[in-house]
């Protein structure tokens, strides 16, 4: 799945427990007639990918919705959801995407001072 947004906020990355688990989270907000605020959170590795990104950037950020168990004290089990990132591109406006650079194409040939002008019109 995909959010597709403007980015509203980006935190520190945070480190938890012996094992130093690593958790870094961001807020996307949607444009669309109602507008959501999604927190999205980058585990691990993935915390990295948020460096090069600041607020108010248009980004797409690929998601994974995880969901878990957890059972209380008193024996009730209680569920909890997270929006898990794994990547994310930058949407600037106006920004080629994919084109190479026009001197990486060899020149069309001129066509017009070997062919005949035999058109009809």
């Amino acid at each position: 799945m995909e959010v597709i947004g403007k980015i509203k906020l980006i935190n520190e990355t945070q480190t938890f427990g012996s094992n130093g688990f690593r958790k870094r989270e961001m807020v996307v907000t949607t444009d669309e007639q109602y507008p959501q605020m999604i927190m999205i959170e980058f585990v691990q590795d993935k915390c990295d990918l948020l460096n090069s990104y600041q607020v108010g950037q248009d980004v797409k950020v690929s998601i994974n919705l995880r969901g878990r168990e957890w059972i209380n004290p008193q024996g009730e089990a209680k569920y909890f959801n997270s929006v898990q990132g794994w990547r994310i591109e930058n949407l600037a406006q106006g920004a080629p995407q994919n084109i190479p650079p026009a001197d990486q194409f060899e020149p069309a040939p001129d066509l017009s001072a070997n062919e005949p002008d035999d058109l009809p019109f």
